[in-house]
């Protein structure tokens, strides 16, 4: 199954509260409608089907050690870009694969420019890489917190701009990915991690303070995605309110990426295939 709906991030783009709630890919039921449970068992199924698929191409990828794949993930808190990681790479070969998060710089990586932590962690040849936040951070939090100007702020999206555009001609596919969540879906998601005892651990005060920003993140974010979306990487705008739905989309997504880019396991060696082991 892939995803016949794209989406690539419009020019002058605007994040609805609405539009976080939708789920293209879901079927209307017709005369037989299902229960929401049903429903989710349902696009937990396709998603599991389409991360095998993932889990070949990332074998062939990475026998051919040619190409590179780098996945972006950026949202609010509680979006699921942890989830989405956990569910999507479950069947990968670590070998293969590269997650890194990125939190607050440290006093290191503060003292140089703010692109010089992620260069070492974007994808080697047949690797797939994922950034759980990423170089954005730098003109989202940075922006809403007021420790750049609008001329600094401007001056990042030319130097990330430049950055992507270098990984993409030396061999890496870049796919920027966020996961759109509403408000409402927020207050629920951070209020069950109060009220469950083995998930309080995953809440953090901070999470409230930020949430006081919300329309400044959500400009932040309009901003920086309208400033560096290309089709050398681009941007995709995924619903994330439902969470079965969103990681249906995400793994629709990739695996059209991966097939995309014609992978193969290498040719075998006639020789190797007359060899016998005693």
């Amino acid at each position: 199954m892939k995803a016949r709906i794209r989406f690539r991030a419009p020019a002058g783009l605007k994040l609805r509260e609405d539009d976080a709630g939708a789920t293209p890919l879901r079927e209307s039921g017709g005369k037989h409608p299902r229960s929401k449970e049903q429903i989710k068992a349902h696009e937990r199924a396709l998603t599991d089907a389409l991360t095998a698929k993932i889990a070949l191409h990332q074998q062939m990828l990475y026998s051919q050690r040619k190409q590179k794949v780098l996945l972006v993930l950026q949202g609010m808190d509680t979006s699921g870009k942890d989830g989405t990681v956990r569910v999507l790479f479950s069947r990968i070969n670590p070998m293969g694969l590269n997650a890194t998060q990125f939190k607050a710089p440290s006093l290191e990586e503060a003292a140089h420019d703010f692109l010089w932590r992620v260069h070492p962690h974007v994808p080697g040849a047949g690797e797939i890489a994922i950034f759980n936040r990423s170089h954005y951070e730098d003109v989202l939090v940075t922006r809403v917190q007021k420790l750049i100007d609008e001329k600094e702020c401007k001056r990042r999206y030319a130097h990330i701009a430049d950055f992507e555009r270098m990984l993409a001609e030396t061999g890496t596919v870049i796919v920027k990915v966020f996961l759109h969540i509403s408000k409402e879906e927020q207050r629920r998601r951070l209020q069950a991690r109060l009220d469950d005892p083995e998930k309080q651990w995953k809440f953090d005060e901070n999470d409230l303070v930020q949430r006081k920003r919300w329309d400044d993140y959500r400009d932040a974010y309009e901003r920086a995605i309208c400033a560096t979306d290309a089709d050398h990487a681009p941007w995709y705008i995924i619903p994330a309110d439902s969470k079965t739905h969103r990681n249906l989309l995400i793994a629709s997504l990739l695996l059209e990426v991966m097939e995309s880019l014609e992978l193969r396991f290498p040719d075998t060696d006639p020789r190797l295939s007359k060899l016998k082991v005693e």
